[in-house]
């Protein structure tokens, strides 16, 4: 938050915090001023919003922030009524500063670390009574610290709580810390208001779009269009119930989904147990799970016990996740970083298991409540969204702004033209304002959703789950797609190929499985022992990996009953997690190298940062105690002591992954028996360790994938793979599914960090394979030439170091980087970022917690998951591949060209209407109320709701649609039919005047003439053919035809305005007051030009899709383009120097290609007309 617009500076003389202290607020730049009350402008705005019967009011009401600036005057934060915030995308918001009076001394109790924080805060307005000010935006609360001189959320006040704190709360809070922590905190419930009808009602009729359509309806009432007025007024009483209805369900659902309100059991700090509301956990409450386990209404982190945790709703993954005790460190907590320790709130408790003594209960202390926790945060961004930046939404706005420019010509030219004809001064203002009612239509914004409304319809069809609407569009415009390996591109579950045992004086023999390794072995023993599986209801859960693993090994898992007192007893009194049993049959075939049973006393759980897990057990009696660890080989070798790993490590490593194996290293160390393993750190065991050997599994590519990846790749999108897996196994991965194609060239991007001694390097290399064939000299003279490819692939530590070290070099990397390995979930955010940066557009398929932060930062976020929606993503495919990308993009194509369709047909339909009004207003005639309801009700309604039926094209087309309304072939297009249609309509009366039989006639604006016919006859079929012109097919979308409801209800109509032609009958012809005109030979000339203006205007279409307009881009010269990655593209496609292979290249702030860095330097110093 900025100070800016405080008038003092805050009394403790401190300055207030930097726009980007985190201590403020989410949004690192969002904007406060503060604002208080002048009494004489109060009274002022009063007065005028009776002048202006109200008018003031409704402006207000749009735009809260000229309220404030009308009725308040600039003041200082520590004394301000009222707050004006400005949010990272530019939005104004208004907010109310609240006042609560605490109880007298009650804020000592808040804690140690911001006591005096309190006091400093209080002392300013404390008189008689100590008040805290706070203002509440987007659910959260923000708390007034004097000390620092702005408001900051109160979750600050728990950010430097350690891992060694929480664990001090094991014992509860009194009941006086806890009332005076709710006071500061609030209420932990994620509380999504359900709106009355009333108030609902209130709010949508104050909604512009229905202001302007009352103002219409009081419009043709005065002008007597009583029918035409009566029938709008009821269709748009109809649209506003259907539109309560709909928010009132959404509302209901939300806030059923969002709040969860239970009894829990906490315990005082007495020592006692109570049960109490969920509603009134604060942080630090000390909570009690009970065995059978529960939904979480708030985040806690977990200090004693192990739970079985269903995380599906917040993260789509699907599979249960055990989490296991905080250890015991003066580490900050974070809820990321321990997410493993951490509770959710949202999600349910399976099963918990007690791991105190005597099996004790499962404690878990509470650290985040209400909307604060990782589910409020989520129901947060779906109650408040980041603003729908596509060109496709802006520009429809902008162009209702064009309409509003063609409706204030036209309202002077019916001034002047009305004038002339004598009327009078109310038939003067009516008429001008009629013609806005008429060029800017009201229901635009409600008929370019029904593409989209159809669009969702289709994939929920198809098992893919839209939450939501307007993304449909945005995925029209995805350039690059990333992929997650495991379980998305690949088989979710692994078969074991191998396994290979590993030490100093080098490895042994590959055996198939781990059932055939000798009995008694460290690496069998912790190939048993080393997973997160666990039994529900006799039943093994866990990672498909370790359930394969376990089973494998034909080992038996146990887990504690009761109280557990016999299994501790049976292992030397440990507190025993599990135990892991060998087989009846191998105890009793070997007698001097038997397997033994082992407890499992401590789990560290698998870290996809620290790319490892590990678990500490002890043998019957607890004679011993071994700690296992397994993971990436690369990792466990690093925590190896060097001698123990085999010379042929790399080698062997190399070897397994290049042919797709998911290869795994186990080691294992004894530990001291006198060490307390319940409370050892995990530091302490993941060190000096002895290398057992290499597990390697086979991970079977999806048959779905390479067909996928193969659509989009002839449709020329690009497709990246990001995975936490081995860069060899991802590069097998990426040839096999087709990311890379079997005659290119893969080259590895490889840095050295930073270090005391030593700076960053970073060098290209290519793959094996290609360089020992032929000389790389010679591979890279071929490297550029027209028909040779090349793909990068990288590590995320070369990923990191590139970003930290080599900035000027990342774009180039990202431009041609397919494989991105060993990336942790925040590298993957942030790529996605990154890529965003370079103006890509950006989806991003995935399927497990992991990928949960790149689905939401992706602009097309697609989860695949069994539950029906997930909030982890925009999209949700219970088809469980990638099948739903291309279909996902084909329809978005389709949706946005429908939208285009759609938008250019109201467009027209308002313009032909225009020209209609003012050729009748010429020639001092009005179109009737029955014509206006027939042309709007019959004509164009119905034609603009079964417009979007149309499905997707069957192939996924190389071209992107285009998102730009006010692009040249789109705006040339409206403007040149709209001179077809004037022309045809002037044509029509021009012919009908020059008749014979033709007699001027001085007539009313009640009686039929031969103008109003005649104009009424040629905009029937002009609405009805235009439909047709503006409807596209090819490439994106099937022909008009497929769309059987559509053709058959054009057909329909040009046969009833043919019929009203040639002979409409007495009572039709006095309903739409038509003059009588008996010449059948002008009839058929009516139809002979309305179907020569349809067939000039579908040819003019045909020509301007052809590109016939684009010449005119040749008058002003070729531009380049706004994307950087397009500019960026065509600067490395043209630079034979580029990547330097097998040279090392030193960080500096422009490394040897100065020419490339300078013409593109690094994404902060982007020139601006390529930041555009």
């Amino acid at each position: 938050m900025d100070g800016a617009g405080t008038s003092e500076e805050p009394l403790s003389g401190l300055s207030s915090p930097s726009p980007g202290s985190p201590l403020l607020c989410p949004q690192s730049n969002m904007d406060v001023k503060g604002y208080k009350f002048v009494r004489w402008r109060v009274w002022l705005t009063r007065l005028a919003a009776v002048l202006s019967l109200g008018l003031i009011l409704l402006l207000f009401h749009w735009r809260p922030r000229l309220a404030i600036l009308a009725r308040c005057c600039s003041c200082s934060l520590a004394s301000a009524e009222i707050l004006t915030l400005k949010d990272s995308y530019g939005r104004q918001h208004v907010v109310e500063v609240l006042q609560e009076v605490a109880e007298e001394g009650s804020l000592e109790l808040v804690g140690e670390p911001e006591d005096n924080e309190w006091r400093d805060t209080v002392t300013l307005y404390k008189e008689e009574k100590t008040v805290l000010r706070y203002y509440v935006f987007e659910g959260q609360r923000y708390m007034w610290l004097d000390r620092k001189g702005a408001f900051c959320l109160v979750s600050v006040l728990s950010e430097d709580w350690t891992c060694l704190d929480l664990h001090g709360y094991q014992n509860g809070l009194s009941l006086q810390e806890q009332k005076s922590r709710r006071r500061t905190y609030g209420a932990n419930i994620i509380d999504v208001p359900v709106k009355s009808y009333v108030k609902l009602l209130f709010e949508e009729v104050l909604n512009p779009f229905y202001v302007f359509q009352v103002f219409s309806i009081i419009l043709w009432m005065i002008d007597e269009y009583y029918i035409y007025a009566v029938c709008i007024f009821v269709i748009s009483m109809l649209s506003i119930c259907i539109s309560l209805y709909e928010i009132h369900k959404q509302s209901v659902t939300l806030h059923n989904m969002a709040q969860v309100i239970t009894t829990v059991t906490i315990r005082r700090d007495s020592g006692l147990e109570e049960s109490v509301s969920s509603v009134n956990l604060v942080p630090g409450d000390c909570l009690v799970i009970p065995p059978e386990g529960m939904l979480m209404p708030c985040d806690a982190v977990l200090l004693t016990g192990e739970c079985l945790v269903n995380e599906s709703m917040l993260t789509g993954e699907s599979i249960p996740v055990l989490k296991t005790p905080l250890p015991h460190t003066e580490k900050a907590y974070s809820s990321e970083s321990e997410r493993r320790h951490t509770l959710f709130c949202g999600t349910t408790l399976i099963q918990a298991r007690g791991g105190g003594p005597r099996g004790s209960s499962t404690i878990a202390v509470v650290v985040n409540t209400g909307f604060f926790t990782a589910k409020g945060r989520l129901v947060s961004s779906i109650l408040h969204p980041r603003p729908m930046n596509f060109r496709f939404y802006r520009d429809s706005a902008k162009f209702l702004l064009v309409l509003g420019f063609v409706a204030l010509v036209g309202s002077i030219y019916s001034f002047v033209i009305l004038f002339r004809n004598n009327e009078t001064v109310k038939s003067l203002i009516i008429r001008g304002l009629d013609i806005v009612t008429i060029v800017v239509p009201p229901a635009l914004p409600a008929a370019m959703t029904t593409a989209t409304i159809y669009a969702q319809h289709r994939l929920k069809s198809h098992g893919v789950f839209c939450i939501s609407p307007p993304c449909i569009n945005v995925c029209a415009k995805v350039s690059v797609f990333c992929f997650d390996k495991t379980g998305t591109l690949t088989e979710e579950g692994l078969d074991v190929w191998g396994v290979m045992e590993g030490g100093p004086a080098g490895f042994s023999e590959l055996v198939s499985g781990p059932s055939l390794l000798p009995p008694g072995g460290h690496l069998l023993s912790g190939l048993a022992c080393c997973h997160t599986v666990t039994l529900l209801n006799g039943q093994p859960l866990g990672d498909p990996l370790d359930l394969r693993m376990v089973e494998s090994t034909s080992w038996t898992l146990q887990e504690p009953e009761d109280d557990g007192e016999v299994l501790n007893a049976e292992f030397g009194g440990h507190r025993v997690l599990a135990v892991m049993r060998p087989p009846a049959q191998q105890l009793q075939a070997e007698e001097t190298a038997t397997s033994e049973a082992l407890a499992i006393v401590q789990r560290f759980p698998f870290s996809s940062a620290l790319q490892r897990m590990s678990v500490v057990t002890v043998t019957q009696g607890g004679r011993s105690a071994l700690a296992f660890i397994k993971g990436s080989p690369e990792k466990v070798a690093s925590l190896c002591r060097a001698e123990s790993v085999p010379s042929q490590f790399s080698s062997y490593l190399n070897s397994f992954s290049k042919e797709g194996l998911r290869v795994l290293a186990l080691a294992f160390k004894p530990l001291d028996r006198d060490t307390d393993l319940t409370t050892i750190q995990r530091k302490e065991v993941e060190k000096d360790m002895e290398f057992l050997g290499l597990l390697m599994m086979k991970n079977l590519v999806k048959p779905e994938s390479a067909q996928a990846i193969n659509i989009l790749n002839l449709a020329s999108l690009r497709t990246i793979m990001v995975t936490g897996d081995n860069i060899l196994t991802a590069v097998n991965v990426a040839k096999s599914c087709g990311m890379v194609g079997s005659d290119e060239r893969v080259i590895f991007v490889n840095t050295t960090p930073y270090t005391a001694h030593d700076t960053p390097t970073l060098m290209f290399n290519l793959e094996e394979d290609a360089v020992s064939n032929q000389n790389s000299a010679v591979v890279s003279l071929g490297l550029y030439q027209e028909d040779s490819r090349y793909h990068l692939a990288i590590s995320g530590d070369s990923f990191a170091s590139l970003c930290n070290y080599f900035p000027e070099y990342l774009p180039k990397v990202l431009l041609r980087t397919t494989v991105f390995a060993r990336m942790t979930p925040d590298q993957k955010t942030q790529l996605v970022k990154e890529l965003q940066k370079l103006n890509y557009c950006v989806g991003m398929c995935g399927d497990g917690a992991n990928d949960c932060g790149a689905l939401k930062a992706a602009d097309v976020g697609v989860s695949l998951s069994e539950a029906e929606a997930s909030v982890a993503s925009p999209f949700t495919s219970k088809t469980n591949n990638i099948s739903c990308v291309p279909l996902l993009i084909r329809e978005a194509r389709c949706s946005l060209v429908t939208s285009f369709s759609l938008f250019a047909y109201m467009a027209m339909y308002s313009l032909i209407q225009f020209c209609s009004v003012l050729i009748l207003y010429t020639v001092k005639m009005v179109l009737f109320d029955e014509q206006f309801l027939f042309i709007d009700i019959v004509l164009v309604t119905f034609v603009a709701l079964v417009m979007g039926r149309g499905g997707p094209s069957a192939v996924l087309h190389p071209v992107r649609p285009p998102a730009s309304l006010l692009s040249l072939p789109v705006m040339g297009s409206i403007f040149i039919h709209l001179s077809l249609v004037l022309l045809g309509q002037l044509a029509a009366i021009l012919i009908a005047r020059s008749e014979d039989w033709y007699v001027p006639q001085n007539l009313t604006n009640t009686e039929p003439s031969i103008e109003n016919t005649t104009v009424f006859y040629s905009s029937g079929f002009q609405y009805i053919f235009i439909a047709v012109v503006v409807t596209k097919g090819y490439p994106h979308k099937k022909p008009l035809y497929h769309n059987v409801l559509y053709l058959c209800l054009l057909l329909v109509l040009t046969a009833i305005m043919i019929w009203l032609v040639v002979y409409p009958g007495y009572f039709t012809a006095e309903f739409f007051t038509l003059y009588n005109i008996t010449n059948i030979e002008f009839k058929m000339l009516l139809l002979g030009l309305a179907a020569l203006n349809f067939i000039i205007c579908f040819f003019a279409e045909v020509l301007i899709e052809m590109g016939v307009l684009n010449c005119l881009h040749l008058l002003r010269g070729t531009r380049p383009s706004k994307k950087q990655y397009k500019c960026l593209n065509k600067l490395l496609s043209n630079s034979p120097s580029w990547p330097p292979l097998n040279e090392l290249l030193p960080c500096m702030s422009y490394g040897p290609l100065s020419q490339l860095a300078v013409v593109y330097p690094p994404l902060d110093t982007q020139p601006p007309k390529l930041m555009q």
